[in-house]
């Protein structure tokens, strides 16, 4: 009964819940039991070196250390499941923390012996303890977890498969001066959908596809005489065969496109197009474009908004990463935007001035998952006289009121906050924003360091661009030598910590309809959103994704440098809980929702899931100090 108790114990516990079962037992086999009672000095600072490696069955330790000037640090605390005594244990040097027991603690001892068989025997037990645990949790699942991971399914295609694995290899391709008479009897005879044109020096310079003939040729009466190269589309928009085949998918879609040239070297190689796509998957992202595309109507698109949901579990099945489940969800739904302010500019008429639609929040940060509520705007050109201001406050109110209406129809609730263009305070000329962004950031208050942080994340989505980058350049001017908004959007920044108490216990909600519950969203995502945020605004970087931020600041920023990768990690892990809380909800009839049961996690994800959060406390804490120097208190 001891050792099946001592199994069951071990399956709950990182790595060994990895391990086989005859393995386990023969581990269960080789452990001792020992009780410390509460205060109990269980290795000692410069003292001898561990003997085993000590598993947590009940109770906790502190970790820390002792500075020459008796000044305690505190490296951590540890509970249930936890292990300590590694280092020590496998280099005989002697112990380099004090580590005492907080409470009554019973630990299970595994031997040296046990241990270093275990080493030489078992990568997942070898890269749990010499490797970021981050890493080795997120981006390497490695073959020995035999589909236990839970982030990659072996059998997935858009992110294992190469370009260049299921791209056509011998292309057809015809001379500019081909006509498109010719042309189109090439396609017929070789039952192909498109064909590429290349110039005189063999390079491949534009496509022309089926819908080409039928629309600028047959539709409008062309001559077929003419030559092909009169209604081919240029640039051509290509793919390095390297490159995984989501990546495509997100080309594809970002262009509005359906084929797809690839290259390796500057030499044409094949072409890929939603067919091959769904040849592969039984269906595609790209599929679900085309049907937006295609409609003309809001009602037309109400029931295609709701196929969106369908594509995050094909994602999920496939074994996406977050980051790429939200990038093709966010360009399906910036399809699904785009498509629906054209049908409302087709209603209202042409606008009296130019104007950007621009999106904020997950929106602007490319980082959506399931529908997320309304966060856009309007800026519109500066008007020259009164006349032309009020028709244009006229018609951009009727405007974005009716596209709020569509909006909600296809499933993207209001926004709380009221940050929509529906609201006149955010539907103005682009002047108007920018002393909206001086006045935010030379006179910070608390609500205006909120809306920086809601605002500043903004990009265009439709319209005219260039607004939307003059205000953009205006922002990163105006942050300059702005030391006192950036202490400010720090405070914020650090006081939003993550949901973890001492002994690694989850804070959770007490009562009410979320009781024992916490929100993944607000006390986890939103404090790493909010710390690479700073970073960029720090460094002048005009990024807005999470993820992008990230790259975007390797080298220029000392935190970064040294925690980048750990916090790109944690980024994946908790959008990847989330996603996978929230598409379970969808399954079971239930609208879904940011919060989280901890208890819900298996041993292995609560682990990750902590050492997430004790990632970013530490940087938060390396926050505070940069900006208030020399105390211990929270700026």
């Amino acid at each position: 009964m001891e050792l099946e108790e001592s199994v069951s114990f071990l399956k709950k516990c990182p790595p060994f819940q990895f391990l086989d079962e005859t393995t386990l037992e023969r581990v269960a086999f080789n452990m001792s039991m020992a009780t410390y009672p509460k205060n109990a000095i269980i290795l000692q600072q410069d003292g001898p070196p561990s003997e085993y490696l000590r598993i947590i069955k009940n109770g906790g330790v502190k970790v820390y250390r002792t500075t020459p000037d008796g000044e305690e640090i505190l490296i951590d605390y540890r509970g249930e499941g936890d292990s300590f005594g590694f280092l020590s244990l496998i280099s005989r040097d002697k112990a380099k923390a004090n580590i005492i027991a907080v409470d009554e603690t019973i630990c299970y001892h595994l031997n040296k012996e046990t241990v270093l068989h275990l080493l030489e025997t078992s990568s997942v037990f070898t890269e749990y303890f010499f490797k970021s645990h981050l890493e080795k949790y997120i981006d390497k699942p490695f073959g020995e977890l035999k589909g236990k991971s839970l982030y990659r399914n072996p059998d997935s295609i858009l992110f294992r498969s190469r370009v260049e694995d299921i791209a056509l290899k011998n292309v057809i391709s015809v001379g500019e001066s081909t006509t498109i008479q010719e042309s189109a009897k090439i396609m017929a005879v070789n039952k192909i959908s498109s064909l590429i044109i290349i110039n005189k020096e063999g390079l491949p310079v534009g496509i022309v596809t089926d819908r080409d003939l039928r629309e600028k040729v047959v539709a409008k009466g062309m001559n077929v005489s003419d030559s092909i190269k009169k209604i081919m589309t240029q640039p051509l928009i290509h793919i390095d065969s390297q490159n995984y085949c989501f990546e495509a998918v997100l080309k594809m879609i970002r262009n509005s496109i359906h084929h797809i040239v690839v290259m390796r070297n500057g030499v044409l190689k094949g072409i890929l197009t939603n067919h091959d796509f769904m040849i592969l998957q039984g269906t595609s992202p790209l599929s679900v474009v085309k049907d937006i595309e295609n409609k003309t109507t809001i009602e037309g698109l109400i029931p295609e908004s709701r196929n969106i949901n369908k594509v995050i579990g094909l994602l999920l099945k496939e074994g996406a990463r977050a980051s790429n489940i939200a990038g093709i969800i966010t360009e399906i739904n910036d399809k699904l935007q785009k498509k629906l302010l054209e049908i409302t500019e087709k209603q209202f008429g042409p606008p009296p001035l130019p104007y950007c639609w621009i999106v904020f929040g997950s929106e602007g940060r490319r980082e959506q998952t399931f529908k997320t509520d309304q966060d856009n705007a309007i800026i519109y050109a500066d008007p020259e006289t009164k006349e032309i201001s009020e028709t244009a406050k006229n018609y951009f109110s009727s405007f974005s009121l009716s596209v709020k209406e569509s909006l909600v129809k296809c499933g993207f609730p209001l926004c709380r906050g009221g940050y929509m263009a529906s609201n006149p305070k955010w539907c103005q000329p682009l002047n108007v924003w920018r002393n909206y962004f001086s006045e935010w950031i030379y006179t910070p208050s608390p609500e205006a360091i909120l809306a920086s942080c809601i605002l500043f994340d903004f990009r265009p989505l439709h319209g005219d661009f260039t607004m939307g980058m003059r205000l953009r350049e205006h922002l990163h001017q105006t942050l300059k030598n702005q030391e006192m908004f950036l202490k400010l959007m720090a405070h914020l920044t650090i006081k939003l910590r993550p949901p973890l108490g001492f002994f690694k216990t989850f804070i959770v909600e007490k009562t009410g309809e979320h009781k024992n519950m916490l929100n993944l969203k607000f006390t986890c995502l939103a404090p790493l959103t909010n710390i690479v945020r700073l970073f960029s605004l720090e460094n002048g970087i005009t990024e807005t994704a999470t993820l992008d931020r990230l790259h975007a600041l390797r080298g220029n920023h000392p935190i970064v440098n040294e925690f980048g990768e750990d916090l790109e990690y944690a980024f994946e892990f908790l959008n990847l809980i989330r996603i996978r809380k929230q598409h379970a909800q969808i399954e079971a009839g239930i609208a879904p929702d940011n919060f989280l049961n901890p208890n819900e996690l298996s041993n292995f994800e609560k682990k990750v899931f902590k050492e997430s959060c004790q990632l970013i406390s530490k940087i938060q804490d390396m926050i505070n100090k940069k900006y208030n120097p020399g105390t211990g208190a929270m700026i």
